[in-house]
């Protein structure tokens, strides 16, 4: 039945071409579109499963860089029982690199603490080195950095080498590669020289990263420092700590000297005058204050795991599969129609053939299964070529992009396009095969 299918559709060349090109087409961007899915989720899996620590930030903060905490409260972080190291952080975006302003791929100074830095048992970065060597504590208040393998291929630096960033002179001491596109944007520096620069509150961080000492389990040290910091107030308008930062992050690109910011200038403006039990932290004041009673039970951090920020992440990704099949079924609806023309053109064509063939001793389920294997074949021809081609494209991508794109075609992805678009075939042949069944062997006949 299947040789039979397949010498149909050669009969007609030109038809059956264009009705796989329509559905190769449309498989090829449906597995080029969800690449973008699954290779977030490979990326997120490939960046969290490096990370075994907690990290500590302001709540309702997406990320540390729109963080702001008490730089004291590493301190009462580190007394608590099961943690192990505490080593604070800064994240402040990076502006210009030679002159050139950095806007995509974004690039991060990452301000740590080398003392504490070094503490810990396993280091991202530390372990991730490939060329020169790890911030060490003679880089205390000096501008060294060490960068990743892309910014340094990207603006053609290397070990020794002076980059101007943010308006202040870098040496690269150090190169090193995670293989991530979330940890390989970082420029890390020691955060005191950060200060320095006036760029960074003295008396704050981003946020805590916490290596546990393994006495405890990180959900239950989790709440232990969550619970621990229940009824603090970081600010009375939660718009003070963002304006804060971008007054804070955007040093000037000319000068090594403090900058001066008009978007400091809108702090007093746009925040409201604090009530008397009230005290905002500003990039002057840090301290954490009692707040009244309807408060109590607010919780001014959030501690987050490497699954929680994969769940997070994992809820976006779902949104993106939403959207990507919305985007994808049009393509597919297309193709189906596309083969229901082709097949009904066909069987209108052959009413003759068939008529004979019921003649002669053929079931209407013999030409049923006749006109599905046609379109069957057709589907699955187009799956295993958009397949192919989708994933050819991903490589392709991934090779001319590596620093902003990580697409990855699954081979779960390759075979579930094969078999949908196979299927896909069979429903849009089904409708012609049911009315080609229908036809009895004498109105066929004079119909043809």
């Amino acid at each position: 039945m299947w040789k039979f299918a397949v010498r149909n559709l050669l009969s007609r060349p030109a038809r059956s071409a264009l009705s796989l090109l329509g559905l190769t087409v449309a498989i090829a961007g449906m597995v080029g579109l969800f690449s973008v899915a699954k290779g977030l989720d490979a990326t997120v899996e490939q960046t969290f499963g490096q990370i075994p620590g907690l990290l500590v930030m302001q709540t309702g903060a997406p990320i540390p860089l729109f963080s702001r905490l008490p730089l004291s409260w590493g301190d009462e972080i580190q007394q608590l029982e099961g943690v192990g190291v505490v080593t604070p952080e800064v994240l402040l975006r990076v502006n210009t690199i030679n002159g050139k302003n950095v806007i995509s791929p974004p690039r991060f100074f990452l301000g740590i603490d080398i003392s504490s830095r070094l503490k810990l048992k396993k280091g991202i970065y530390l372990d991730a080195m490939k060329e020169g060597r790890f911030l060490s504590p003679d880089d205390l208040g000096k501008k060294n950095v060490v960068v990743s393998r892309q910014i340094a291929e990207q603006f053609e630096k290397k070990l020794g080498d002076t980059m101007r960033i943010n308006g202040a002179d870098m040496t690269i001491v150090g190169i090193y590669h995670c293989g991530s596109l979330f940890l390989d944007v970082a420029i890390l520096i020691d955060v005191g020289t950060l200060r320095q620069q006036g760029w960074v509150d003295r008396d704050s961080a981003c946020s805590f990263y916490v290596e546990p000492n393994g006495r405890v389990p990180n959900d239950v040290l989790s709440k232990r420092i969550g619970e621990h910091f229940r009824g603090r107030s970081l600010a009375s308008n939660s718009a003070n700590s963002l304006l804060s930062l971008l007054a804070l992050a955007s040093p000037a690109s000319s000068s090594d000297t403090k900058p001066t910011n008009p978007i400091s200038s809108l702090l007093s403006l746009m925040t409201p005058n604090p009530r008397s039990t009230d005290k905002a932290i500003t990039p002057g004041n840090t301290e954490s204050v009692p707040v009244e009673s309807d408060k109590e039970s607010s919780l001014p951090i959030e501690v987050r795991s490497s699954s929680d920020w994969a769940e997070k992440v994992g809820e976006f990704s779902q949104d993106l599969d939403l959207f990507l099949g919305l985007m994808t079924g049009i393509g597919m609806t297309i193709a189906v129609l596309s083969i229901i023309n082709t097949m009904l053109m066909s069987v209108s064509e052959r009413v003759i053939e068939f008529g004979i063939l019921k003649a002669n001793g053929w079931t209407p389920w013999d030409v049923l299964k006749l006109v599905t294997s046609e379109s069957a074949t057709l589907g699955f021809g187009g799956g295993l070529l958009g397949s192919f081609i989708g994933w050819i494209v991903t490589q392709i991508f991934n090779s001319r992009w590596p620093e902003r794109l990580n697409l990855y075609a699954s081979p779960g992805l390759l075979i579930f396009a094969i078999t949908f678009s196979t299927l896909i075939g069979m429903l849009g042949g089904l409708y012609p095969a049911l009315w080609a069944m229908r036809l009895s062997p004498m109105e066929a006949i004079r119909r043809g």
